[in-house]
């Protein structure tokens, strides 16, 4: 009875963890990245990777988290009490089983694309009503959009972007695909009223969009 019983807890398992991933990809997280990150809270294991700022960064995809964590400990207690005892002929197997079928049931129900559509439109209303933005990390901006890219260029004391400001580069290059997001001034960071301000030696610039068109720009005002 205790192996019938561990098979069957571990499929319960398994389908907690299908269950999870598919409510982490209605959030917009993509199916390999959702599948490590369910598996990684639930056996505690793993979780400290970049990729978990996805988690941290949702308020619905924190609260998946904090079940899965909590699931997966509890997991941990029930199979070592399995293992390190047999198990009597009682009802614990029968309930088990009512269990592991209910949620098969729910993860069946889950994958109806009728219901994803549902859910998705469900959580997003919600996701506007509790917060109207939240944190979100560059890299789940990047991998949204693949040709945007975050970069940092420091102005040097014979640079010829010295006293030039943000309007006079995004002039010279108005077609190009990038803008111009924060200047930082040893500690200070300017982001009210940058395009009028004029950069100085050792100002660090922040650009965001287009890689190629950035380097295309940075390359001609060093030249």
């Amino acid at each position: 009875m205790t192996l019938l019983f561990l098979l069957i807890y571990f499929a319960i398992i398994m389908t907690v963890i299908e269950i999870h991933v598919i409510l982490f990809q209605l959030t917009g997280l993509k199916k390999k990245v959702s599948r490590f990150q369910v598996i990684s809270m639930m056996t505690g294991t793993g979780y400290t990777t970049g990729e978990s700022e996805f988690i941290l960064s949702h308020p619905f995809r924190r609260k998946l988290g904090v079940f899965l964590i909590l699931f997966g400990a509890f997991s941990l207690a029930v199979i070592i009490s399995s293992v390190s005892s047999l198990f009597e002929d009682d009802l614990r197997t029968s309930s088990i089983i009512y269990i592991a079928v209910s949620l098969i049931i729910v993860l069946s129900i889950l994958k109806l694309p009728v219901l994803q559509k549902y859910l998705v439109n469900k959580l997003e209303h919600k996701e506007e009503k509790e917060e109207s933005s939240f944190p979100l990390p560059i890299r789940e901006v990047t991998l949204k959009d693949i040709d945007g890219q975050l970069v940092e260029y420091q102005i040097k004391a014979d640079s010829p972007l010295i006293n030039n400001t943000v309007n006079q580069i995004m002039e010279d290059h108005e077609f190009s695909d990038f803008v111009i997001l924060m200047i930082k001034r040893g500690d200070v960071r300017i982001r009210k009223n940058i395009a009028e301000e004029q950069f100085q030696s050792g100002d660090r610039l922040y650009f965001f969009g287009h890689k190629p068109d950035i380097e295309e720009a940075l390359e001609k005002e060093i030249q």
